[in-house]
């Protein structure tokens, strides 16, 4: 399976220039790909302003994400700020070209910028399943949470898309790194670059790394764009059979 992990220079909540941005950068790479990565709130930017920007089941974004997908013929996630029943929520969402859709709701709401007061967290560790393989949806701030992620041979690779400031960009390369080792499965971790409405400046640093933790793929730093990887059951299966580590973990249960 290739994966295409984009990197966008994220305009602060101007929807429809997000769209044609990405558009345009998909549109102008040579490469194909059977899974497109977006990162968080990547419609808007990761802004609080749920009021105005949520949107409810199968809004702009959601429309957006399901005409890409048809379009181009591969499957696309990403999340955008969702409502439902006068709750908020950063979804995650993973759309089909078929039209098939999946959706996982943020579980750790970032409370160092008051997401927890904005937002509604999930109670569903989410796993899906594409081409044969099996993804665990993470958003951001879950993946300094080991617990939520740990591998109990019920995924292949971990998506974690991410609106994560440069100020802290050593953990995220430092825990995207340690995912991938600790649960010898593939990590895509997929950022934004350029600078919000906030002052917060964003390297990217979008990778895709192998069980190892060794890098596949990577975005340059701070700047657009798209790099591909190849990831595959057989070479995942190998990896697992000469280090099996898997076999000598801890057995344990998460209580929602």
């Amino acid at each position: 399976m290739k994966i295409a992990i984009v990197q966008p220079d994220t305009v602060w909540e101007d929807k429809k220039a997000n769209f044609s941005n990405i558009e345009k950068m998909i549109n102008g790479y040579s490469e194909s790909a059977d899974l497109v990565v977006l990162p968080e709130m990547f419609s808007t930017g990761f802004s609080l302003n749920a009021d105005t920007l949520s949107e409810e089941e199968k809004g702009e974004t959601f429309q957006w994400m399901k005409r890409t997908a048809s379009n181009g013929n591969f499957a696309i996630c990403g999340s955008f700020i969702k409502r439902s029943n006068g709750k908020y929520f950063n979804q995650f969402t993973l759309f089909e070209p078929e039209g098939n859709y999946e959706m996982y709701n943020k579980r750790h709401l970032f409370s160092l910028a008051n997401e927890n007061r904005i937002f509604t967290k999930g109670n569903e560790r989410k796993i899906f399943q594409l081409a044969g393989m099996r993804f665990l949806a993470l958003i951001c701030y879950d993946l300094r949470f080991p617990v939520w992620s740990r591998n109990k041979n019920d995924y292949e690779a971990i998506i974690c898309i991410a609106s994560w400031p440069d100020v802290r960009r050593e953990a995220w390369q430092t825990l995207l790194k340690a995912r991938a080792i600790e649960n010898q499965c593939y990590v895509i971790g997929v950022n934004r670059t350029g600078v919000d409405n906030e002052g917060f400046k964003y390297a990217g640093d979008s990778v895709i790394l192998n069980p190892a933790g060794k890098i596949l793929a990577k975005v340059n730093d701070y700047e657009q764009g798209i790099a591909t990887a190849e990831i595959t059951i057989e070479e995942l299966t190998r990896f697992r059979e000469k280090f099996p580590f898997w076999k000598d973990a801890d057995d344990f249960s998460i209580i929602v």
